[in-house]
């Protein structure tokens, strides 16, 4: 009987929990979401708004200081190229540490990975916290999930979870309702970047020796850069493109971006002490 009971009690909680938690309605966010702030800014923007719904005001400028958005090298020779994109933006640590700096210690956060795949229902999760009062921002391969046919994004992003609601989140900058079918592939991702075929080719002068160019790559510390066979990758391009043959549309690289979501809170409230004592979501 007890066991009968303990499950309806699941059920219930359940099935109150898909009933959807609003940070802000539709045209609350539409009124008061902040749009991009500048190139690569995403990470930036997201912690604006963050802020914003923690009753903390601080100016854009503040905020971009605060996360340190790094910018591609798009005049550099192509390893150095190559090296800013594969840290352009900002990753979820810098979104933490600025939100903590431009609030003067008031806000933390926690990221909470979700690669390699989790024991979780994403929604329901997201909905838990948030109606518990923390802030989700997504950090999402956008690369990751695109359909046959569909042109591939270039970039990572940063977007802040406003609200859920049955399998929907809705996102800010740019204002828009996910499903969480199209939501999962880009949350559990690979650390990596595609760089298109032309803004390799194009940094590569004529008659350039590409081993030396990419000698730097190679003796990094983060071993990616080999394991990703980068530089043989480059040579495949190069060849390729004397052949004629243009099969390979990308080249792949490491990132230094991890996929997840970060939780805002205020520190000193309830919210923030179970965000710190959560314990990290199971690996599948």
């Amino acid at each position: 009987m007890e066991a009968v009971q303990h499950e309806e009690e699941e059920e219930e909680a359940e099935h109150q929990e898909g009933g959807g938690a609003m940070l802000w309605s539709l045209q609350e966010a539409l009124d008061r979401q902040t749009l991009q702030i500048g190139v690569s800014a995403c990470g930036a923007t997201a912690v604006l708004d963050v802020l914003k719904l923690l009753g903390v005001a601080v100016s854009a400028e503040e905020a971009e200081f605060c996360v340190q958005t790094r910018l591609r090298r798009n005049d550099a020779s192509l390893d150095d190229y190559l090296l800013s994109r594969s840290e352009a933006g900002a990753t979820h640590a810098q979104l933490i540490s600025g939100a903590e700096e431009a609030s003067g210690g008031k806000v933390t956060g926690r990221f909470f990975h979700l690669h390699p795949p989790r024991r979780v229902r994403l929604m329901r999760w997201l909905e838990r916290w948030i109606r518990a009062g923390a802030v989700p921002v997504a950090t999402m391969n956008m690369q990751a999930g695109v359909a046959d046919g569909e042109e591939l994004p270039d970039a990572w992003h940063h977007q802040l979870v406003f609200g859920v609601c049955g399998d929907a989140a809705f996102m800010t900058n740019p204002l828009d309702v996910v499903l969480e079918a199209e939501l999962q592939p880009r949350l559990c991702s690979e650390s990596e970047l595609l760089i298109r075929r032309d803004d390799v080719l194009s940094r590569i002068p004529p008659d350039c020796s590409v081993t030396e160019l990419m000698e730097k790559l190679e003796n990094l510390e983060d071993p990616r850069w080999r394991e990703l066979h980068v530089k043989a990758q480059v040579l495949s391009l190069v060849q390729q493109q004397q052949d004629g043959d243009q099969r390979t549309s990308h080249l792949r690289i490491p990132a230094a971006y991890q996929s997840g979501v970060s939780l805002f809170a205020v520190r000193g409230t309830q919210v923030c002490r179970d965000l710190m004592e959560a314990q990290e979501l199971q690996i599948l």
